[in-house]
């Protein structure tokens, strides 16, 4: 079993930024992908971001690509998911994910998932 936290979130400007972290715990080798996720008010829940983990391949959705990054600190067991130029349609719940499978997609791999973090941006 994988145990997922993330920090990092909470209320910025139009056009700030905001670094994410995901601190993994627990039975970690079984996984090859991790990714971040978000929920807004009234919508689906999106994938934003992921990663192959050792390889550092990364792969984002349209909707960011450009503006967040995620990377991942190995020996820590974290991955991070840095947002710049931020846009109040960012505004949502922030979920970390792990998981085994095709990391360049957001689907058929989440296993595992973290309790999420509110960014808001106005």
């Amino acid at each position: 079993h994988v145990q997922l936290v993330e920090s990092g979130g909470g209320s910025v400007q139009a056009g700030g930024s905001l670094r994410l972290a995901c601190a993994a715990s627990g039975y970690t080798k079984g996984n090859n992908c991790m990714g971040w996720f978000r929920q807004a008010p009234g919508k689906e829940r999106e994938g934003i971001a992921t990663i192959i983990t050792l390889l550092h391949n990364t792969y984002y959705a349209d909707s960011v690509k450009g503006r967040f990054t995620i990377s991942e600190d190995n020996p820590k067991n974290t991955v991070y998911l840095q947002m710049n130029n931020l846009e109040p349609e960012d505004t949502a719940i922030y979920y970390c994910a792990a998981g085994r499978g095709a990391c360049d997609r957001f689907d058929g791999w989440t296993n595992f998932w973290g309790q999420g973090t509110q960014v808001t941006v106005s």
